[in-house]
């Protein structure tokens, strides 16, 4: 397994995605990958969705932020349900500020920043209900 963030660090991480899902039914998880070798990251980050189950969500409102640190490449995608309603660019607003942020090391917080603006946009579009569950876990997934 791959060792990227330390325990506190993971326990940030996994703190802002309860606090942006608090609002919302969305679902938001972090996948780090150790041996991608892949030449397409968004299509590999797509494989990683279905295989964690993020398209099986009610309102079809997950999002992954696929990760692969030692080959330094990463991947933000949307189920359909967020997809169709937030701008054509949102995905492209959100890999830029991952993208500055991991430039200058500061890996933590620049995925704490998009969860938040991620969860915002969740919440917009699809408020917390009385009734709704957390449908995926919290935690952050590696692969091999």
């Amino acid at each position: 397994m791959i060792r990227f963030f330390d325990k506190d660090q993971e326990a940030q991480l996994i703190d802002a995605i309860r606090a942006a899902e608090g609002n919302t039914s969305g679902e938001i998880r972090i996948h780090l990958e150790k041996n991608y070798e892949g030449e397409n990251v968004v299509d590999e980050a797509w494989k990683t969705f279905f295989n964690l189950g993020m398209h099986e969500t009610l309102a079809r409102n997950g999002v992954l932020i696929f990760l692969a640190p030692e080959q330094k490449v990463f991947a933000i995608i949307g189920d359909e349900g967020i997809t169709q309603v937030s701008p054509p660019d949102f995905w492209q607003q959100e890999r830029d500020v991952l993208q500055d942020h991991f430039r200058r090391g500061a890996f933590v917080e620049g995925l704490c920043l998009a969860i938040a603006q991620v969860g915002d946009k969740l919440k917009a579009n699809f408020p917390r209900q009385d009734d709704d569950t957390n449908e995926l876990p919290d935690d952050i997934s590696y692969g091999h």
